[in-house]
């Protein structure tokens, strides 16, 4: 592995068509022992609801069960969507995986997008804009952070374990709060690559040095397909354009094997489709591969 970048696994935890889920899981503790035993830096977990196909919805649950089956892999949330939950609940679970599993735990910060049937079922309000995401997120900060003089509601555990935040994004608003306060910002370019080197730059531009960090830290989720040549791995990659195309028809997400061509698949506008959202994977031979990864440096400095 390349010793100056730092590389790490994003999983949500697929199904195959009628897999249950607990054999998921399963798969996705050997991976991280895998990914622990090849140098990756961090393990880190999704969290999707309502969609048919994704066993990630318990975030916490998982960071837990992969923390217990590894021993020094940092694992975390990739990310928690903290308008789904009160910042008092977050910070006592994830200072609760801190005192499990000391100085290996991330939490990773996003604002959740879903159908208005789901917002309602885990107790949203309908007229929440994502606005009061800085609100929530200094919350939570206070119950991670030391304990403040006259502070009456306290995370127990969790107040004082300053556990890590990235703040996640697809877009500018992310980039530019995680460059304001200081904090690591990680962004969605598996799902949203147009807005990649915008948000890049939006981030270096508003950064300010903080305790927490002097000098920004960028990371970038892409999918990573290596083969033994550029055209096994292609078509290792109509797994993920499955994947994709069923989404944008509202169907089941199901990991389906490879195809030898998804021409017979797709009609042309969903094939531009799912070509924009997967606009940034690297495909391809360890050559391929490497470049690929290279190219994706869009920080002052690179990763570490």
């Amino acid at each position: 592995m390349d010793s100056e970048l730092a590389v790490s696994v994003l999983d949500l935890v697929g199904l195959r068509a009628g897999e249950p889920a607990g054999s998921a899981i399963a798969r996705s503790v050997d991976l991280a022992q895998h990914a622990e035993r090849w140098g990756y830096k961090r393990y880190l977990l999704a969290e999707h609801h309502s969609i048919s196909g994704l066993a990630c919805s318990a975030t916490p649950v998982l960071i837990g069960h992969v923390a217990a089956a590894t021993k020094t892999i940092r694992v975390g949330s990739g990310g928690v969507m903290l308008p789904n939950h009160a910042p008092l609940v977050v910070a006592e679970q994830f200072g609760t995986l801190e005192a499990l599993y000391p100085g290996r735990i991330d939490l990773g910060l996003g604002r959740p997008g879903g159908d208005s049937q789901t917002m309602r079922a885990l107790r949203r309000g309908l007229g929440q804009s994502g606005d009061d995401f800085p609100a929530l997120l200094e919350e939570l900060r206070t119950y991670l952070g030391p304990e403040k003089p006259g502070q009456v509601v306290k995370a127990i555990p969790g107040q004082g374990s300053n556990v890590p935040i990235t703040l996640l994004g697809s877009s500018g608003f992310s980039a530019q709060l995680a460059g304001m306060l200081g904090l690591p910002f990680a962004f969605a370019a598996h799902f949203a690559p147009e807005y990649l080197y915008v948000a890049a730059q939006l981030y270096r531009e508003h950064f300010r040095s903080s305790e927490v960090l002097r000098k920004p830290y960028l990371a970038v989720a892409v999918q990573v397909i290596a083969a033994e040549t550029d055209v096994a791995a292609r078509r290792l990659f109509t797994t993920p354009q499955q994947r994709f195309l069923r989404l944008i028809r509202n169907q089941p997400v199901e990991l389906l094997p490879p195809v030898d061509s998804m021409e017979l698949l797709w009609q042309y506008g969903e094939r531009a489709a799912v070509e924009g959202k997967l606009g940034a994977a690297i495909v391809g031979s360890n050559a391929t591969v490497k470049a690929g990864l290279g190219n994706l440096w869009v920080t002052p400095e690179p990763m570490r």
